[in-house]
This record gives structure tokens, C-alpha cells and sequence, in this order.
């Protein structure tokens, strides 16, 4: 199953840099029909899994997947779920 992987380690403290990551990952996802998005905010304090979380949920970008899955045993990832 091909799947996507975004890891925001690096632009963890870069708030502009977050979202277009975010953004064009979801462009590529519809694009290539990818069905799984695993994104990797990483442990740490929360924040930044926070950011994308509220990312996630505005209703623009709600509307594109289908659901989203907390990784039970990785609190810091997070797998979104397409249906095409």
C-alpha cells in the first residue's frame, strides 16, 4: 500500500513552512490518489501535533479526507485517511 510520510521535525518552530508542507502534501496525496498521509509531528511538548490538529480540522481541509487515525503506540504521529 503506498502511502505518504511527512516528518515536521525540521520545520517545527517555522509556523509558514508548517502549513505549506501540510498543504502540499495533501496536493500530492489527491494527485497520486495516495489513500494514507502519515504526518510526524513528533513528541516533545504537544505543540506542534496541537498546530496540526487545527490544521487538520478547518472545514476546507476537512472536506478532503476522510478520516484521521492517532497512532495508539507513536503519540508523536498522526495517519490521515483518504478516500478517493
Amino acid at each position: 500500500m503506498a502511502r505518504l510520510k511527512l516528518d515536521l521535525h525540521a520545520i517545527y518552530n517555522q509556523g509558514r513552512q508548517i502549513e505549506q508542507a501540510l498543504q502540499a502534501i495533501f496536493d500530492d496525496a489527491e494527485k497520486k490518489r495516495i489513500r494514507t498521509v502519515e504526518i510526524i509531528p513528533g513528541k516533545g511538548t504537544g505543540q506542534l501535533k496541537k498546530r496540526v490538529l487545527k490544521f487538520l480540522e478547518r472545514p476546507e481541509i476537512k472536506a478532503r479526507y476522510h478520516r484521521i487515525e492517532k497512532d495508539s503506540k507513536n503519540f508523536g504521529r498522526l495517519f490521515v485517511h483518504f478516500r478517493h
